[in-house]
């Protein structure tokens, strides 16, 4: 199954390399491609319990989905993650 979601505070490469890159150590996840200008992480998985796993790590990350909450601890969380990102691509 493939999908599209959008994601809050996705800037720029760092974050998608970031979610990119651990998106795929989930099990049941195929592929993931990140858009930094239209907020949105495309990919494939297996199972629909798989999509559940893929919006807690993006929010563990710092980029929650459009619908959740998005506080000043997500946004430093996700502030943290480019800066990860970024050093490791």
């Amino acid at each position: 199954m493939t999908t599209k979601i959008q994601v809050q505070n996705l800037k720029c490469g760092g974050c998608a390399h970031t979610i990119k890159t651990r998106l795929l150590e989930l099990p049941g996840i195929t592929h993931v491609e990140v858009d930094s200008e239209l907020s949105e992480v495309e990919l494939g998985y297996s199972e629909e319990q798989d999509m559940a796993l893929v919006i807690a790590k993006l929010k563990t990350l710092g980029y929650p989905i459009n619908d959740e909450e998005n506080g000043v601890l997500t946004k430093a969380k996700s502030f943290v993650s480019c800066a990860v990102g970024r050093f490791g691509s």
